[in-house]
């Protein structure tokens, strides 16, 4: 659709209409560590330009990218705009483009050497004699986890006097408690928990922020987001790749590291919280710490752990995970890992929450499922045609954003026949808008200071504290990997932990 098109479409929605625009962010400078990295040029980079292109960013403004990379400024701008035009959502407009351009810079340094922060800073105050600035600062470390502390600490040595600062921290923060203990002790050395950002991209997601609003704008949902109607709850995070060039990190990080220590933890917590008072970033973020302090330690019997071997992903043959480039041909890490966990407090009580991460699924899927409890005198179980299933309510977080609700309906015709159906709705087909990408919510939130969509220090260290138990058994045991062929939906033992509660992992 041309981008003419696409705007009458958007200004005839009505669900668009009366929407305020957010404030613009105060004049600043976004400096990016790890400027030559995958993930500036896959991620941030179109999310800033998409940003640009919606007049979002700070009407004074500046980006310098600072990498080991020999290059010039001119280079810089080359390789970001050819990142614009291959990962954006946006086509390139040469206006947009020129304008951003003009306050990028690049400055080419090791992160330990001394001249190179001092280009930087010479750099830094020239953007704010040009470009007005104001010495506000958003640092982003785009950097490999064991660079973070390092890095910190040189910015706190050189903090400025005038102007804000922030601190952008990408996942993983530590490895474990008391390695994620060390870094906030060393960067708190420095910067106050308000000025630091511990990214998660899962939370930047539309849908998963819509969380919030289904159950608080919503009076029919609240009243029974409960364990009284509420049978249980599914999430899965499944991915259909592999590891792809990350070896050297999965190795040490394995599913529970990647993904079940922050994203995932991060989903339930904002299923179980309770209503916070505002929505605030302290309010929202003290209801999550209460439900990650309200878990229970699973105990062996209840988590699974898996790695793939090789088999079919959407029709191609795979190889195992001991067969991917740069992996022990003994390798004990987990691909896969699935859980019941339990949130031991007045709403959630007795309610288990069955959680499930892994690589080399049959397909890529994000979901939070509540299944809810059948109805208490089913009159039409004879008659439905494929057994009458209790409702669910399934939020969909990836790839197709948006809610569906399975109920119970009469299948036109004579005769009281009843099938289960979905009432569906898609961010698409409703707002008729491309959704943002969560690194333009993310990096925007930053700049305007909101950091409602951050992990905070005690969130990070209540996940830590029950990866670091579980990860703890793991050590008694050394199981038969790998125990699931790719394509599949991850080792027997995963279905045998609902089944036996006569419960079955959602299949659609």
């Amino acid at each position: 659709m041309a981008e003419t098109d696409q705007a009458v479409v958007e200004a005839e929605n009505p669900l668009l209409e009366g929407l305020r625009l957010r404030r613009r962010p105060d004049p600043c400078a976004l400096v990016i560590f790890g400027a030559s990295g995958d993930l500036t040029t896959r991620k941030l980079f179109p999310a800033i330009y998409s940003l640009a292109v919606r007049r979002l960013l700070p009407e004074r403004f500046a980006i310098v990218g600072i990498a080991r990379t020999e290059e010039s400024d001119e280079d810089f701008r080359q390789r970001m705009r050819e990142a614009v035009e291959e990962h954006s959502r946006d086509e390139l407009r040469e206006d947009v483009w020129q304008e951003l351009a003009a306050g990028m810079r690049y400055v080419t340094s090791e992160f330990d050497d001394p001249g190179g922060w001092e280009r930087l800073t010479r750099a830094l105050n020239a953007l704010d004699a040009e470009r007005g600035t104001n010495g506000n600062r958003v640092y982003y470390l785009a950097v490999p986890p064991g660079a973070i502390a390092n890095l910190a600490d040189e910015l706190g040595k050189r903090r400025e006097t005038e102007g804000w600062t922030r601190l952008v921290v990408e996942k993983p923060f530590g490895r474990d408690r008391a390695s994620a203990t060390d870094l906030n002790e060393r960067i708190h050395c420095h910067f106050s928990e308000r000025e630091i950002f511990r990214i998660d991209h899962y939370l930047g997601k539309e849908t998963v922020q819509n969380m919030l609003a289904l159950r608080f704008a919503n009076g029919i949902f609240e009243p029974i987001w409960n364990r009284q109607f509420v049978d249980h709850v599914q999430i899965t995070v499944a991915e259909s790749i592999g590891i792809e060039d990350r070896a050297e990190f999965y190795e040490q990080a394995g599913a529970i590291r990647d993904i079940f220590q922050n994203h995932l933890l991060q989903l339930l917590a904002l299923t179980a919280m309770e209503p916070p008072i505002d929505f605030t970033a302290d309010s929202v973020r003290n209801e999550k710490v209460k439900v990650l302090r309200s878990m229970q330690t699973p105990g062996p019997s209840t988590v699974v752990r898996g790695q793939y071997g090789r088999g079919f992903v959407e029709g191609e043959e795979v190889a195992g995970y001991r067969e991917e480039p740069r992996v022990a041909p003994d390798s004990m890490t987990e691909t896969f890992v699935a859980a019941e966990l339990y949130v031991d407090n007045w709403r959630w009580a007795d309610t288990p929450f069955y959680v499930r991460v892994g690589k080399r699924l049959p397909r890529r899927e994000t979901t939070i499922a509540i299944h809810f409890k059948r109805a208490p005198h089913p009159p039409f179980e004879e008659l439905a045609a494929e057994g009458l299933r209790p409702n669910v309510l399934i939020v969909q977080v990836q790839p197709d954003e948006g809610v569906s609700l399975a109920i119970g309906a009469k299948v036109p015709g004579q005769g009281m026949t009843i099938r289960t159906v979905h009432m569906d709705f898609l961010y698409g087909g409703a707002f008729r808008t491309g959704l943002p990408e969560a690194y333009e919510r993310l990096i925007l939130d930053t700049l305007l200071g909101d950091a409602t969509l951050f992990t905070r220090a005690d969130e990070v260290d209540e996940q830590w504290a029950l990866v670091d138990a579980i990860v703890a058994a793991w050590q008694r045991d050394r199981p038969g990997f790998p125990n699931y062929d790719a394509g599949t939906w991850g080792p027997p033992s995963a279905e045998e932990l609902l089944a036996r509660a006569g419960r079955a992992w959602r299949r659609n």
